[in-house]
């Protein structure tokens, strides 16, 4: 064989090679930055899940504390219709 030829397929062979571990390291960065982006994507949801659950408890304690009846002293109730120690008369 000639000199030469055996260079050229070692250099293909090597080639080869190097194509493969590109390709399989750019798989792999894929991989990886899917997880990530599925990863911020779940605590983006998580987070705005917890603002709207925060809000809504907010509104339904807002809406049970205009709709409660009022505590000892907070409203202008009007006095009893009675008298003690009425006059007789």
């Amino acid at each position: 064989m000639n000199p030469s030829a055996m260079s050229k397929l070692g250099k293909a062979e090597k080639w080869a090679a190097r194509s493969e571990r590109l390709a399989a390291a750019l798989r792999e960065n894929l991989k990886r930055r899917k997880a990530q982006a599925r990863k911020r994507d779940m605590q983006r949801d998580m987070q705005r899940d917890m603002q709207r659950d925060m809000q809504r408890d907010m509104q339904r304690d807002r809406a049970a504390d205009a709709a409660a009846p009022p505590q000892n002293g907070e409203a202008d109730a009007p006095a009893p219709g009675f008298r003690r120690n009425r006059a007789p008369g």
